[in-house]
């Protein structure tokens, strides 16, 4: 299994719209690909103002990430409105092979 992670920087103020535009583009993304096995949103406010979100996803082999994010995988991928959302952005995602895993309960 393969952990794809993605960060940036936003507005703590646009955080509630940002995370459903999340959910409508790349979420949805990810869903509708074969090979994913789900995914989270994460926020973390800092005292600036600004705050951190991050997705991470779960994924049954590279090929599923590849289905989604195309053979230059490792690039992040981007939707039309993240540039009125985003006040700093990642090039580039982070994958992680899971090595062990346990999540009782988790929703």
């Amino acid at each position: 299994m393969i952990l794809r992670q993605w960060s940036a920087r936003i507005r703590t103020a646009d955080e509630a719209r940002y995370v459903a535009y999340i959910e409508e583009t790349g979420a949805a993304h990810y869903a509708m690909t074969e090979g994913n096995l789900g995914f989270q949103i994460l926020t973390r406010a800092e005292p600036d103002g600004i705050s951190t979100i991050t997705t991470l996803s779960w994924w049954a082999d590279i090929e599923a990430v590849k289905r989604f994010a195309g053979e230059d995988y490792q690039r992040a991928q981007y939707y039309p409105e993240d540039d009125a959302f985003l006040v700093e952005r990642t090039e580039f995602v982070e994958h992680h092979m899971v090595r062990t895993s346990q999540m009782a309960g988790v929703n």
